[in-house]
């Protein structure tokens, strides 16, 4: 088991863009499915001691992903993924933002562009992730609000649930 998982994590403020380059240690399958499916994202898919709680999810081209963050004390924040295409176990892109708990879009904060590649050596799977915003300010204010740290966390939990 390689317990040396590679993690880099790239703000570039000339393209409004963060990249995430990050292994599991797992096969791809495995991590397509954690990426892809509703009742595994949960697991996962928020940093701890947070909870992800998907409340409807399509995954096809056109499909939607509308979730929440929830905290020990009940706080919560909504986001969506609007997606865009789907080649399954290799490339995911979908557009993302945030909304209130009707699913109303904060047009400030939608229409990241997410791009999401996946690739397997030697069964060790590569995570690769840009995310373009709209603006500079959006970038600075995720970078500010901890997303890296909240990545970092939340890809932790993943390596947990795949040791499970």
């Amino acid at each position: 088991m390689n317990s040396n998982l590679f993690f880099d994590f790239t703000a570039d403020k000339t393209t409004n863009s963060i990249f995430i380059k990050r292994e599991f240690n797992a096969a791809l399958p495995l991590v397509w499915d954690a990426f892809t499916k509703q009742e595994i994202l949960d697991q996962w898919g928020a940093p701890s001691p947070w909870k992800a709680v998907t409340i409807s999810m399509s995954f096809q081209v056109g499909g939607r992903r509308f979730y929440k963050m929830v905290s020990p004390e009940g706080q919560e924040h909504f986001s969506l993924q609007d997606f865009t295409s789907i080649t399954p176990k290799t490339n995911l892109k979908y557009l993302s933002g945030f909304t209130d708990k009707d699913e109303t879009i904060n047009p400030e904060f939608y229409g990241s562009e997410n791009n999401v590649d996946f690739s397997e050596t030697n069964g060790v799977t590569t995570v690769n992730i840009s995310i373009q915003y709209k603006t500079l300010a959006i970038l600075e204010m995720m970078v500010a609000r901890g997303f890296k740290e909240g990545t970092a966390a939340t890809f932790n939990n993943l390596d947990q649930l795949f040791q499970a």
